[in-house]
């Protein structure tokens, strides 16, 4: 009987590692691993979601909405609460899928040694930060469903095109979780993890249109701002909640898709590159 290993290994490691074939579907055991801990942690996960919508419109719909009253929107005048609700899921959907592959996946990565444990089995390199990267996606997208559940409650979502928000969440979430882990592919400690959050993620929360319209701001920022890919995730979920489809969201997908198609790969390269270092 011949015993022979019908996939010996390699004489190089590093060409497994590099080998575009090596990515199969059993990165969804990576997913379902995360899940199996989400399950057992749901009742601390499932808190923020709810609360954040409510606390936003609190504080800005019902207390600034107050001082601010109608905006006339795109040729239509909505309250401001209308105008923040699609912002507050935006943000939601960057938040939920960067500070996963930030945080949680340094985390796995450096304290827990997760990373570690599954590398020793069958799974390649690439499997492991790709199924990582699609649990931070599938966060946005649970968190943006919970969140629209809430908003729907106010009238703030005009169905059923706001359905197509939680297509929105799951691109907008492999958008930010792919940046994410870039960030933790190069980040020395925990702690430096502050420059992106500070350089990357408060610009963006601040000037993508989250909590005011993008034609207020002077020219230099406009152009800024449709650099971040967070704009481009408000402009979808606004058009989608408010109904105001245009030809500008055909544009806004196809960012995020080419942001996504590039930040993918290079999450892959630069966390294979500290990993087996």
């Amino acid at each position: 009987m011949n015993n022979r290993n019908p996939n010996p290994a390699p004489d190089n490691p590093q060409s497994a590692i590099r080998n575009p074939q090596s990515i199969t579907g059993r990165f969804l055991r990576v997913w379902q691993r995360n899940w199996d801990v989400y399950l057992k942690t749901w009742r601390i996960n499932f808190l923020p979601p709810v609360l954040e919508p409510i606390f936003y419109l609190l504080a800005f719909g019902a207390g600034l909405g107050y001082l601010v009253g109608q905006l006339n929107f795109e040729g239509r005048q909505i309250s401001y609460a209308a105008f923040i609700a699609p912002g507050v899921l935006a943000i939601n959907i960057m938040q939920n899928a960067f500070f996963e592959t930030t945080y949680a996946s340094f985390v796995r990565m450096y304290y827990q040694k997760t990373f570690d444990a599954l590398m020793a089995t069958p799974l390649t390199v690439e499997e492991i930060i790709l199924g990582d990267i699609i649990w931070g996606a599938s966060r946005s997208l649970m968190a943006t469903a919970l969140m629209m559940i809430i908003l729907t409650f106010f009238g703030l979502l005009s169905y059923p095109w706001s359905l197509g928000i939680l297509l929105v969440s799951l691109l907008g979430g492999l958008a930010f979780g792919a940046v994410g882990m870039c960030f933790t592919a190069l980040m020395p400690n925990i702690e430096a993890f502050n420059l992106p959050v500070f350089l990357f993620v408060t610009p963006m929360f601040l000037f993508s249109g989250t909590f005011f319209p993008l034609d207020q701001l002077p020219l230099w920022a406009r152009i800024l701002a449709w650099v971040f890919p967070l704009t481009h995730v408000v402009d979808l979920t606004r058009a989608l909640a408010l109904n105001i489809l245009s030809l500008q969201q055909l544009w806004n997908f196809l960012y995020l898709l080419i942001f996504s198609i590039i930040a993918l790969p290079l999450s892959l390269r630069l966390m294979v590159r500290r990993l087996i270092q």
